[in-house]
């Protein structure tokens, strides 16, 4: 017997086995053949619809929004799998929610460009969302295409640009809520209003290879804001705004980054929290791999004072620095006083059990590690391990660390001053 016949003969042999072990010796389907050997073949009971065949333009011009909710009316309707087709053209819409729940899978294929209409007057009964998926299951949206959120008339009436204009509000570019089993992958999502991708209320998400831009000057210009979620991974992504990169508020458990490259931006957040005094709860987030650019800040948790509740069980690794203001930085004094005054309130959020391990880079501001906490026992097992970060110009950094006792991994530079005996007691006292 040959090298190959005696190849054959043996794959046939285990392959038998196999199947007997799986079926037994009794009569089977194909079907079942085909499961019990492991072997998938591309399904043919797909629906393909296309928004042409629903109506719309792609010109650009035309308001399309009509034709997309039906095409999204017909796709959420059947009981195939489908796939909705975004083609290579340039749609404009104004506010539309594609909402479930839907007889099947649906994958939505963007392949075009997405462009949203200009006119506020458009948004009065969607003032904050702009594109909506809204309790659907088992959804992916693909592509390679864009959404542009045409933001910048939004972004020269927002209180942070012109001092003279009330605060408000401005529409979310992309909105997944209440959905489950999600898929995004693949898209660019450009100039949005204010948020560009939001998360809220979602459970099992996978969201990877995303491209997120705006200008670093567009205000309240999130990248990717995760709220009230549970089982939330993001990776392969790019985000360069004029605000945070990735936000993670209250509400959201298990939570993976990485492969995250950020700046311009706000750096990675977790929070703000506590805002009014509200309870908060953040636990089980990590963000593993991650480069960041000419960033205001790096890996923040932020914490409004007179908060409740905690943020726990944190781990920030594998990072390199660029350039970056605040590379570590634990803030229980946020407060953003474009949007309100802030005073002295008692309470804090907890925040527990974090880890900063394997960080290196550079500073551009003096403090590479800024630990500013409320109170002696309101940051507890903050934890250090292989932290290596300078001055941009090659020099020493420095920490700044208020009511914080680190437990340090050598090497970390640079490391918060040792406390004193006195202070020590002070803590544990407090602490009983």
């Amino acid at each position: 017997m040959n090298t190959r016949s005696f190849s054959s003969f043996f794959f046939t042999t285990i392959l038998y086995l196999c199947l007997i072990s799986c079926i037994g010796a009794r009569p089977i389907s194909l079907e079942e053949f085909l499961r019990c050997a492991n072997i998938e073949l591309p399904s043919s009971n797909v629906l393909t619809i296309n928004v042409l065949n629903s109506g719309a333009k792609g010109d650009g011009i035309t308001d399309d929004s009509k034709a997309f909710s039906q095409a999204w009316k017909q796709a959420c309707s059947s009981s195939q799998e489908v796939t909705l087709v975004i083609p290579n053209k340039v749609f404009l819409l104004k506010p539309v929610s594609f909402s479930g729940p839907c007889k099947s899978k649906i994958t939505v294929q963007i392949s075009g460009d997405i462009v949203a209409s200009e006119t506020s007057s458009d948004y009065s009964s969607s003032p904050t969302e702009w594109l909506k998926f809204n309790g659907v299951a088992n959804l992916v949206v693909e592509g390679g295409g864009t959404i542009d959120g045409r933001g910048s008339i939004w972004w020269k009436n927002s209180c942070k640009v012109d001092k003279s204009k009330s605060c408000k509000d401005a529409p979310t570019a992309l909105t997944f809520e209440s959905c489950t089993n999600l898929v995004v992958r693949n898209i660019k999502v450009i100039n949005s209003q204010q948020i560009h991708l939001t998360f809220n209320s979602c459970k099992n998400v996978v969201a990877s290879g995303l491209t997120v831009t705006a200008p670093s000057t567009s205000p309240n210009t999130d990248g990717v804001h995760v709220s009230r979620s549970q089982n939330v991974t993001i990776s392969s992504t790019t985000i360069a705004t004029g605000d945070d990169c990735i936000s993670i508020v209250t509400g959201s458990t298990t939570i993976h980054a990485t492969g995250i490259t950020c700046g311009p931006g706000h750096g990675i957040s977790i929070g703000s929290l506590g805002e009014k005094g509200s309870p908060a709860l953040v636990q089980n987030v990590v963000v593993d791999g991650a480069n960041f650019t000419g960033s205001t800040n790096g890996v923040r948790i932020k914490t409004w004072e007179g908060g409740s509740g905690s943020a726990s069980n944190i781990i920030f690794r594998n990072i390199h620095m660029h350039n970056v203001a605040n590379p570590i930085i634990i803030d229980q004094d946020y407060c953003d006083h474009a949007v309100q005054s802030c005073s002295q309130s008692q309470g804090a959020v907890l925040i527990q059990n974090v880890l900063y391990e394997n960080i290196i880079g550079t500073s551009s501001s003096k403090n590479a590690i800024t630990f500013e906490c409320a109170t002696k026992s309101s940051c507890k097992e903050i934890q250090l391990h292989n932290i290596h970060l300078t001055s941009q110009n090659g020099g020493k950094s420095s920490a700044s660390c208020i009511n914080v006792h680190t437990q340090n991994t050598a090497p970390v530079s640079p490391s918060c001053p040792a406390a004193s005996l006195f202070s020590d007691l002070e803590f544990l006292i407090e602490t009983l």
